[in-house]
């Protein structure tokens, strides 16, 4: 599922909020990472780093927008979405729901 990017006339593989993966004619406006349940901007610089290293692409997942991420139980990530991040974990700490 490495083809967040649609060229011209091609489809993407993005993950549904059912964490199932879909065929879309749009692109994934969101990455994440299937095992660890994070998901992030496009251009993280800790994700493009682990990307470069090669061990990140295996698991790399795609969604539409950021709502579809949170319903397939992924959480933001701490490094390109820090606001976020935190007010994710500040919310699991209450133990109350969060949304973006």
């Amino acid at each position: 599922m490495n083809d967040a990017m649609n060229d011209a006339g091609n489809t993407c593989t993005l993950l549904g909020a059912d964490g199932r993966p879909y065929r879309s004619p749009l692109r994934g406006e969101w990455g994440g990472h299937r095992r660890s349940k994070i998901y992030g901007r496009l251009d993280c610089p800790t994700a493009l780093r682990a990307i470069a290293r090669g061990g990140y692409v295996k698991h790399r997942v795609f969604f539409r927008d950021e709502a579809t991420a949170v319903a397939a139980g992924f959480r933001p990530c701490g490094a390109c979405c820090t606001t976020r991040y935190r007010r994710w974990k500040t919310a699991r700490e209450n133990d109350r729901p969060w949304t973006p």
